[in-house]
């Protein structure tokens, strides 16, 4: 089953554009490199979503090296999102995603 759906446009990764992602939705997100290959494809509970998109951006355990820009999508809720994300990683095989989880 395809679920198809529309991520916006492509913005850099930086603290100032995570605080405008709103988090009244659950959410599909990647995280993209200079050249716009996908590092890390996620999702993100309604409520969660910025601090999520932070512990990419941050030096911790979730930290993605070498993303610069990122693209997210609003679904109804975190079981679309799953989806979503599973299709993805099947298909663009992201370099820090557990494959084919």
């Amino acid at each position: 089953m395809i679920i198809l759906t529309n991520f916006n446009r492509t913005k850099s990764f930086t603290k100032a554009n995570i605080q405008n992602v709103p988090d009244d939705k659950a959410v599909v997100y990647k995280i993209k490199n200079d050249t716009g290959k996908n590092l890390y494809t996620g999702i993100a509970g309604r409520g969660r979503v910025q601090d999520r998109l932070l512990e990419h951006k941050e030096l911790k355990k979730e930290f993605i090296p070498g993303g610069t820009k990122f693209q997210f999508t609003q679904v109804e809720n975190k079981d679309r999102a799953k989806k979503i994300e599973t299709q993805i990683i099947k298909k663009e095989q992201p370099k820090f995603n557990e494959q084919n989880k």
